[in-house]
């Protein structure tokens, strides 16, 4: 057994590794440093396991944060660092992704099957918010991560149409009745007002009737074991806004915007909003910084520049990324198979898995600097 509290836990199961070749693997290891945590892999990662058949070394670690997009880039430089090490000819390194629970801020009861919720929001519609949170879901996801996305825009849902899923789906319901199966789709766990009423049903509702639905979709759906739950806001900072942070366990919120000077005011509020009610913002993604011609190459801040780092630095938040205005992110999103699930390597989509990193490990770091209790996970290698 293995405490998973960063620096702090027992040596890793080995087998046939002398104890001197354990403390020169464990040595490796801290000359390898997470540029997400900003912690070298010894005192960060959980060592599993070290097995030593014949000369090839096999390592098992574990990080806080799903890391699949570096993985390889860390596995390669332990194992240039192993191959050192005496009676070792061979090096095989495998990660795996333990992310922790997140405390449950102002004594709000957390939720059983859900680690981390995260709230994506905007001060203003039509910065692309609805576009970041489901590729930052699917980015997630690519990194390892089990996610879901819960769409709180009851009077514009959009979510099911951008994840593919077909006009008209229904969510099945549990055994006894009382919750919702979420819909499955690009390999996320998906719930919207969508999938409850007709496409072209207007939702004529008042602020407590809005806030009560948001909230029973969120507790009456039997999500299944997430380590993420993205909550996709609607704009401004009305009733939603307030009944999430009162009644909901955020761990952590991402504000959306554009360079444009009203869309960046706009943002302030959401941030102000977020800090008024203890919910703590991880940082600012800003959509159609640039946009570059297709023709020539030429780039030009149609909407402005430096408005998001701006922002950023004067309310003590971070820069998570910057997309282009593309035509491509657009297009693919409204035929329902968004940009990280499209085409994983493209630049836009690499972006949208940084960012996810980063969302990730500042979690992660937030847990480590609650003091929680660790979780123990048993390995019988």
């Amino acid at each position: 057994m293995f405490e998973k509290l960063f620096g702090k836990k027992k040596d890793a199961a080995s087998s046939n590794v002398t104890p001197a070749q354990l403390e020169a693997v464990k040595a490796v290891l801290a000359q390898v440093e997470d540029p997400y945590m900003g912690q070298d892999l010894r005192a960060l990662a959980a060592l599993d396991s070290a097995n030593l058949k014949g000369t090839a070394l096999m390592l098992a670690l574990s990080l806080p944060y799903p890391a699949k997009g570096i993985s390889e880039q860390l596995s390669q430089t332990v194992r240039e660092g192993a191959l050192a090490i005496d009676g070792v000819e061979s090096v095989e390194v495998n990660f795996s992704y333990q992310v922790e629970r997140h405390a449950a801020p102002r004594n709000l009861a957390g939720m059983e099957e859900v680690k981390n919720i995260i709230a994506v929001a905007s001060g203003k519609g039509g910065v692309g918010k609805s576009t970041t949170t489901v590729n930052l879901a699917l980015a997630m996801a690519a990194e390892g991560a089990r996610v879901g996305i819960l769409d709180a825009d009851i009077y514009g849902p959009s979510i099911g149409q951008m994840l593919g899923v077909p006009a008209g789906t229904r969510p099945d319901s549990s055994d006894d009745d009382k919750y919702f199966i979420p819909v499955e789709a690009q390999g996320l766990q998906s719930m919207s007002m969508a999938y409850l009423v007709d496409d072209n049903t207007p939702m004529v509702w008042r602020g407590p009737m809005v806030s009560g639905a948001m909230q029973q979709l969120l507790t009456q759906t039997k999500w299944d074991s997430l380590d993420y739950l993205f909550i996709d806001m609607p704009p401004g900072t009305g009733d939603i806004q307030l009944t999430l942070s009162q009644k909901v366990p955020v761990s952590g919120s991402v504000v959306v915007t554009t360079p444009q000077d009203i869309a960046l005011l706009d943002a302030i509020k959401g941030i102000e909003m977020f800090r008024k009610v203890d919910i703590p913002v991880v940082g600012i993604v800003e959509n159609m910084s640039v946009h570059i011609c297709s023709n020539c190459g030429h780039a030009e801040h149609i909407f402005g520049e430096g408005g998001g780092e701006k922002i950023a630095s004067q309310f003590d938040t971070r820069m998570l990324g910057s997309l282009p205005l593309s035509m491509d992110i657009r297009q693919l999103v409204d035929a329902g198979n968004p940009t990280v699930a499209d085409d994983a390597d493209s630049t836009a989509a690499l972006i949208y898995r940084d960012i996810a990193r980063k969302v990730a490990s500042d979690l992660a770091k937030q847990v480590k600097q609650s003091g929680q209790i660790p979780t123990i996970s048993i390995s019988d290698d």
